[in-house]
């Protein structure tokens, strides 16, 4: 994605991809060469082997980006998912990563899904509508609608803009489809809390202090942060779980400002 300075892999949540967090790249840009991925069944890249999505295969996305990348010192930022699997990427594989910036991580207690239906996030993503006429179509109903109506608009614009594959008819469908983001979502919880004590990396979790009523992963930053034998909990005021892509500028500063040491 650009910029110059130590590489640093951006790492998206469940159902986003890596161009949706491009004005969250221009903001890191001035301090980090930046990179960011789609994970599998999502944006450019191919559905998951046999349809698994189990996040240790989130996990193993991102070790092969850190090896396609290369290099001496890589950093990286996660949102949700994406932080889930920065950390089980470097549970894997030690020293993958100089530092970590982790937004509301999905590291959730052992246990957490286990009921039958547990997950509402997977049963909301199955009712998504997958077709539109077009891109301006999509872009129009998702600014005027929870959740992603809080995006930032430029972050709301790239997310359309590579979250959908164009048809032989002219009109868009989603690149991610609503059952690969339902399975996604099912498959929450490859890092339980409890191991969070064996990853060894510098990592700030930071955790939005607004909630809604469907879903609250925030509330555990603060013990993910503490889990952790180098970590730190960091909140930001008036954002919720989308505050990478309501407020790119913000977060961006705190992630460079933790990351780099530069106060």
């Amino acid at each position: 994605m650009g910029g110059s300075g130590p590489d640093l892999l951006v790492c998206h949540a469940t159902g986003f991809h890596g161009l949706a967090y491009r004005p969250l790249a221009q903001c890191l840009a001035d301090r980090f060469r930046v990179w960011a991925l789609d994970f599998r069944g999502h944006g450019l890249s191919g559905a998951a082997p046999d349809g698994d999505y189990a996040w240790s295969g989130m996990g193993a996305d991102v070790a092969a980006c850190v090896a396609a990348i290369g290099g001496e010192r890589l950093y990286g930022f996660g949102h949700s998912m994406g932080g889930a699997a920065l950390l089980l990427a470097e549970r894997s594989q030690p020293g993958n990563f100089a530092g970590l910036f982790l937004y509301e991580p999905i590291v959730l207690p052992r246990g957490f899904f286990d009921a039958p239906n547990a997950n509402p996030l997977a049963a909301g993503a199955r009712n998504r509508r997958e077709v539109f006429n077009s891109r301006a179509e999509a872009l129009a109903r998702y600014s005027s609608r929870s959740p992603l109506a809080v995006m930032r608009a430029d972050a709301l614009a790239a997310y359309v803009e590579g979250g959908f594959v164009d048809l032989p008819d002219g009109r868009v469908r989603l690149a991610c489809s609503a059952e690969t983001e339902a399975r996604t979502f099912e498959a929450s919880g490859g890092l339980p809390t409890e191991e969070a004590s064996s990853i060894d990396v510098p990592a700030t979790v930071a955790a939005g202090t607004v909630v809604n009523a469907a879903s609250n992963p925030g509330i555990f930053s603060q013990a993910i942060a503490e889990a952790l034998p180098q970590g730190r909990f960091l909140s930001f005021d008036d954002l919720g779980h989308f505050g990478p892509l309501e407020a790119p500028g913000i977060v961006a500063a705190a992630a460079i400002s933790d990351l780099l040491d530069v106060g």
